[in-house]
């Protein structure tokens, strides 16, 4: 799996934006990769060095149109935690 198959996209969100103080930065991961592949993807891509990775798991809601009813997808999320000697990620500079 290739790293930019792994990393979705980010999560900009208002507690996101506050995490970026202490250098967490929040994305949206494949639902299938585990916490090594995430730490490898972010290394590779940004260019900075992961101390520690936390991932959770969103079940799909429940959703109708009309007389159907079906769930959305799943999704997995991962809050990554970069060492103090590394770069900022530039992507979420504002």
């Amino acid at each position: 799996m290739d790293a930019r198959d792994i990393i979705k996209r980010p999560v900009i969100t208002e507690r996101s934006s506050e995490l970026m103080a202490d250098k967490k930065y929040t994305f949206e991961v494949d639902v299938r990769a585990n916490k090594t592949q995430v730490k490898d993807a972010v290394q590779e891509i940004f260019g900075v060095k992961v101390k520690n990775v936390n991932i959770m798991n969103y079940k799909g809601k429940f959703k109708r149109m009309g007389k159907f009813g079906g769930y959305t997808n799943k999704r997995r999320k991962a809050v990554i935690t970069l060492t103090q000697d590394s770069k900022e990620i530039e992507l979420f500079e504002v």
